[in-house]
């Protein structure tokens, strides 16, 4: 798959997921304990509205947002500019499958719609080790809120997330893997709107426009069509959980 239409996709863009400043916000005032200047790592950050509101939310924090795609970072640079909080902000160009980070370097990992990259197993147990013992990993994933869901939303997550679990199996894997369980509350659907499908809406028909000939990027847009269109006929079926774990116990 040609990586680079994605990114064309969700390039400046308030989001390149489901979530918003009132998550975040409501999310990180359950974190409990976190020094006076807490160390803060982004995974894949994205275009950084996440780290925007943390930086405001912790302004004595030394925020680290990272992500594989050079444009994302410098929208972060740009916002964090705009916002006076550059200067706790310093962004880093890394894949998630190989963090440049020593162990135990941060009091928080935080990592909205982005885990699911490299799986929720894996990236709860390669992460673990770069957050501080008794530190917090706080993290968005998509999650089953049905045991029986219709065979059109069955089908899709099945041949795109077929990992996807219900909140219960997102427990026990944390928990193997040496987490306490904090707390959890599951995303409005406004979530998923506001900030992240209505501007993608708005954007696909200049899309389609510059790929027409562009058999692969057709696809990709089409498969997003699919993906908006599900969620606007089940939204009860499924959504993102917002998770916050204690690294130990």
């Amino acid at each position: 798959m040609d990586t680079s239409i994605i990114f064309t996709l969700f390039e400046n863009l308030p989001r390149q997921g489901p979530g918003s400043a009132a998550c975040t916000r409501k999310m990180f005032t359950n974190v409990p304990g976190l020094p006076e200047h807490p160390a803060i790592l982004d995974v894949g950050c994205g275009s950084g509205m996440q780290t925007i509101d943390l930086a405001r939310l912790s302004p004595k924090a030394r925020i680290t947002p990272v992500d594989i795609h050079a444009p994302y970072l410098a929208d972060i640079r740009t916002r964090a500019e705009a916002a006076g909080v550059a200067e706790h902000i310093s962004p880093v160009q890394a894949s998630m499958d190989g963090l440049p980070f020593k162990a135990g370097s941060f009091d928080l990992l935080w990592a909205e719609g982005s885990i699911f990259v490299i799986g929720v197993e894996r990236g709860l147990c390669a992460w673990k080790k770069i957050i501080r013992p008794g530190g917090f990993f706080a993290f968005t994933e998509a999650v089953w809120f049905t045991d029986t869901p219709s065979p059109d939303v069955a089908t899709f997550w099945q041949e795109n997330y077929p990992d996807i679990k219900d909140v219960a199996g997102i427990r026990t894997i944390a928990e193997t893997a040496g987490y306490s369980w904090i707390t959890s509350f599951p995303l409005p659907a406004s979530a998923w709107w506001d900030d992240y499908y209505t501007p993608i809406i708005a954007r696909l028909p200049a899309l389609e426009k510059k790929y027409r000939n562009h058999a692969e990027a057709q696809e990709i847009l089409a498969g997003m069509k699919r993906e908006i269109r599900i969620f606007r006929e089940y939204p009860d079926e499924y959504g993102y959980q917002f998770i916050l774990l204690k690294n130990g116990t």
